[in-house]
């Protein structure tokens, strides 16, 4: 069974919420690919839209957009996702996974597209107090 963590940015209000997801749920989030709009009662968040913007694997590399599949790949890079240079021009060899979820991922990131009835906060404080 897949299991991730789901980090959820509210645009509206700028907080950010961690979901843990499990199940059946994790199984339906995986084959997703980064931009790909998801249905939030898969988060616990019914009326709400996903999109997938990240997330990163087992061993902390970075989902990449423009690698294809859910393999880990050696990219060289300058200045993107995944590597910040302190000086001009520097490149560098870095892992990075592809843009497809897969089960070896831990962390997803998500950002809300679309609003539903409730807020975020009372749904996840709900969750909350049930476990």
């Amino acid at each position: 069974m897949a299991e991730f963590r789901a980090v959820i940015n509210d645009t509206k209000d700028g907080k950010s919420y961690q979901v843990p997801v499990s199940g059946h749920h994790a199984n339906t989030l995986i084959g997703k690919k980064i931009g790909d709009t998801i249905d939030g009662i898969f988060v616990g968040l019914p009326g709400y839209k996903l999109t997938i913007t990240g997330g990163s694997d087992k061993d902390g590399f970075p989902l990449r957009k423009d690698l294809p599949g859910p393999r880990r790949k050696k990219l060289l890079v300058s200045k993107s996702i995944g590597f910040r240079s302190k000086e001009g021009g520097l490149r560098r060899k870095k892992n990075f996974r592809g843009n497809t979820i897969s089960p070896d991922n831990v962390q997803v990131n998500l950002k809300v597209s679309q609003h539903g009835s409730k807020p975020i906060s009372e749904l996840i404080k709900k969750e909350e107090k049930k476990e």
